[in-house]
């Protein structure tokens, strides 16, 4: 369980929150994304949380992004934001950070240049979009947006590098269709959670297709640490093997969309081919 990092949060609430098995507080600044007007505008305000987070050896989980206001757009609000990030390390050197949902070649870098307590995540679809196929999609469409070529080369290659500071996280969003689709402002977020693990593989095989990537670097050993074995080892959970997943190429259809009685979402790249799943 996570707390919702807001004015009513202090020092005590992190106390409260340890004693109750809390493990992390995640930071949007306010108005970014979907559901954030309640977020952070002053992170000098939370300095104290902080620290007790660290003391607490709590986990602050960032959207690393600044609004939109001036020369601000969301092309570089997520670069705009790695300053912030910097003065938070440099100031709590312990305090175990999660940049969530990395976009950017510059984020990449700046998680890289920090100590062990930073790590970033990284999304299945933004190892597969940019910021063309969210203008023409709005099933593509989030928050950090998909930005350039060369950004999402530098996702694909963290996520390849079997570096501990990078591991995935879904930020799957499943939006109802309605939502996606227009009427009132669109939500952001894409929905991959039922082919999260075919996804990223397709993307490591497209950047191997495209010369981004090797495929004798894409181990075994690669794929267990990005997907799930360097979170765990972060997070400081239990390392329990019980279940396995076999892939098979080309063997699985992605639906076009999942219904329930009251609503429906639609899945990143609906009605296409890709790996098949089975557990065992």
């Amino acid at each position: 369980m996570s707390l919702y990092l807001h004015p009513s949060i202090t020092p005590e609430t992190i106390i409260e929150a340890k004693r109750n098995g809390v493990i992390g507080v995640k930071s949007y600044p306010a108005g970014v994304t979907t559901n954030s007007d309640a977020g952070v505008i002053d992170y000098e305000a939370f300095f104290p949380v902080f620290a007790e987070m660290e003391h607490q050896n709590l986990i602050l989980n960032l959207h690393g992004e600044c609004p939109s206001h001036g020369d601000i757009t969301v092309m570089s609000a997520e670069e705009r934001f790695l300053p912030t990030l910097l003065d938070l390390h440099a100031r709590f050197p312990r305090l175990r950070i999660v940049v969530e949902h990395l976009s950017t070649a510059a984020a990449v870098e700046t998680v890289k240049k920090c100590g062990p307590s930073v790590v970033g995540t990284i999304t299945a679809h933004h190892l597969s979009l940019i910021v063309d196929n969210a203008l023409g999609d709005p099933f593509c469409f989030c928050k950090p947006v998909a930005k350039l070529v060369e950004d999402r080369d530098a996702l694909l290659r963290a996520a390849t590098s079997g570096s501990k500071k990078f591991f995935f996280g879904s930020d799957s969003a499943p939006h109802p269709t309605g939502s996606k689709r227009g009427g009132d402002k669109i939500a952001a977020g894409v929905f991959t959670q039922p082919y999260a693990t075919q996804y990223v593989l397709d993307a490591f095989e497209k950047g191997c297709e495209s010369g981004v990537l090797k495929a004798e670097d894409i181990t075994k050993e690669v794929l267990e640490g990005f997907m799930g074995k360097f979170g765990r080892e972060f997070y400081e959970v239990p390392q329990e093997q019980k279940e396995f997943i076999t892939l098979s190429k080309a063997k699985g259809k992605i639906l076009d969309v999942l219904k329930s009685e009251k609503t429906d979402v639609v899945p990143f790249r609906k009605g296409e081919v890709t790996w098949g799943l089975t557990w065992g």
